[in-house]
């Protein structure tokens, strides 16, 4: 048997894929485009039960995490995913909040909310990874780049904001031990602890640049203007709308009784050993 990651040849499933077979597991890509996979694939179309269910029958476990789209898209997509699981009843499932903060509630209403609701009323065993911000947001061009060529590393967030930031590649280490270690269940929150600053995120690109580089908060319609060309509107706009909401909020930071480094030992890499392993 394999274990199923969905979007395996973007940023979040393909570190997954690639830690599971590092460490020797079976794994195969469940992806709209099968020509994109060099390795073993299934094509999926995750807006039918049907499609999903032929893909997790027979599989050790999944990792889930919800393709972008608009919200009412997303919904229709955890829905799909939550019948198929309830009809192939699979061993283990982990499922990636992509950065929102998990409602165990049962009575939230957006796509991740939705889909939290379906694993814990299918009666198969899950963990939910709740990571914050990722690192990797800080590779686009228009914010790596002044790194190097100013020394500024521009991002819109408050100068004091705290943030339990983790990478990619952190959220791959906790989601390989959850699906080959079915003990730990429920939420588990991944970044670091005590959460990071803007100048904490620059020292770390200091120490590896062997250079100063120095943050610069800039507001959240000033970066809309810089990724707007990269994404177009329609996908800047979420993304500036979700800096906005972040400019009134005191923080992102994990729970630590909640946190990787409590239910399972894993801390998440440096700023400078992240960009280390990347070899940017």
């Amino acid at each position: 048997m394999a274990y199923i990651i969905h979007g395996a040849t973007g940023a979040q499933g393909s570190p997954v894929l690639s830690a599971l077979t590092a460490a020797g597991h079976a794994a195969v890509a469940a992806v709209r485009d099968v020509s994109k996979v060099d390795g073993e694939a299934i094509a999926i179309d995750n807006s039918s039960a049907d499609s999903l269910a032929a893909a997790y029958e027979g599989a050790e476990g999944m990792f889930v995490h919800l393709p972008l789209g608009r919200p009412q898209d997303q919904v229709a997509y955890a829905q799909a995913i939550g019948q198929a699981i309830r009809r192939t009843k699979p061993p283990r499932v982990v499922f990636s909040t992509s950065g929102y903060t998990a409602d165990m509630s049962g009575h939230g209403q957006n796509a991740p909310d939705v889909l939290i609701r379906e694993l814990a009323e299918s009666g198969v065993s899950y963990a939910v990874v709740e990571p914050r911000l990722y690192l990797e947001n800080l590779l686009l061009p228009v914010t790596l780049e002044p790194v190097r060529s100013e020394g500024a590393l521009r991002y819109p967030i408050r100068a004091d904001y705290v943030t339990s930031w983790s990478s990619h590649l952190d959220v791959a280490d906790v989601v390989v031990r959850l699906l080959t270690d079915h003990t730990v269940t429920g939420v588990v929150s991944i970044g670091a602890l005590p959460g990071l600053v803007g100048e904490d995120l620059a020292a770390g690109f200091s120490r590896y640049l062997g250079e100063t580089v120095r943050f610069e908060s800039i507001t959240p319609a000033q970066y809309g203007e810089l990724i707007t060309p990269l994404f177009g509107e329609g996908a800047a706009a979420p993304v500036v709308a979700s800096y906005e909401h972040r400019r009134k909020q005191p923080g992102e930071v994990i729970p630590e009784e909640r946190s990787a480094q409590t239910l399972l030992g894993l801390a998440p890499r440096s700023v400078e050993q992240w960009l280390r392993d990347l070899g940017i």
